[in-house]
């Protein structure tokens, strides 16, 4: 799933090498964490979170398909 994510990610931002994707387990599935710079925040989410629906409609449609659970969310990459 995580490999899933990154290349639709990484197909939209400016800088592929500042995206972080983290996992973590919760008690309704699995969560994903997207975290990209703050420049490329704006083109994950997109117009009314179209861009960002529409990643987590496939990531989940691709989980379901292997009987997984799973959330997906957008971040803007802490400053380091």
């Amino acid at each position: 799933m995580k490999d899933l994510i990154y290349s639709m990610v990484s197909a939209i931002v400016d800088q592929p090498e500042g995206i972080m994707i983290t996992e973590e387990e919760t008690e309704k599935g699995t969560l994903y964490l997207i975290k990209v710079s703050k420049e490329d925040v704006g083109k994950i989410i997109g117009k009314k979170g179209r861009i960002a629906s529409s990643i987590r409609t496939v990531a989940k449609a691709a989980a379901a398909k292997n009987g997984l659970r799973i959330a997906v969310n957008v971040f803007n990459k802490p400053l380091e």
